[in-house]
């Protein structure tokens, strides 16, 4: 069944995901560039944006995700929603403690080494890879917001569509 938190049959979440989850990866990009020529506006800047709004694009991309979990019923993907959702938030807060520790107040807890964020970053990306894979699980495998096809029985071709 369709996604209660769409737009003419278009989930949102989908929609906005693809936004924080680049902006992150182009943080940890921005911060290997940073290694590799020294160049601070890369660290400074580039990663510093990127990663504030990825943050932002998270927490808008959270609102449709949270209304889709409360409509999921099926106790299976259920347990792979929340482990989704669980990720995120981690995920989420990995990167906000990356992203505090790239300003003046947070640089003076980690004096001024660039190794603390980017091992964050490389954490957080692994978070982001792993709830992407169970959320594709979710879509792909089970169903989850996923409007049945025309010409077949109640569309169901044995995904089992799973969101009220």
């Amino acid at each position: 069944m369709a996604s209660p938190a769409s737009i003419g049959k278009h989930p949102v979440h989908p929609i906005i995901i693809p936004f924080p989850i680049a902006l992150w990866i182009f943080s940890l990009v921005a911060d290997v560039v940073y290694l590799w020529r020294g160049n601070p506006i890369w660290r400074d800047y580039v990663a510093f944006y990127a990663l504030l709004g990825g943050i932002v694009g998270a927490v808008v991309a959270a609102v449709p995700g949270f209304i889709d979990w409360l409509s999921i019923t099926d106790r299976e993907v259920k347990k792979l929603a929340d482990w989704h959702a669980r990720l995120n938030v981690f995920a989420l807060v990995v990167f906000v403690a990356d992203f505090y520790l790239r300003t003046t107040g947070g640089a003076r807890w980690v004096g001024g080494s660039s190794a603390i964020p980017l091992l964050l970053s490389v954490l957080g990306v692994i978070l982001i890879t792993i709830s992407g894979w169970l959320g594709g699980e979710m879509v792909y495998v089970h169903g989850v917001a996923v409007e049945p096809q025309r010409g077949t029985e109640g569309g169901d071709d044995g995904a089992k569509a799973r969101v009220a």
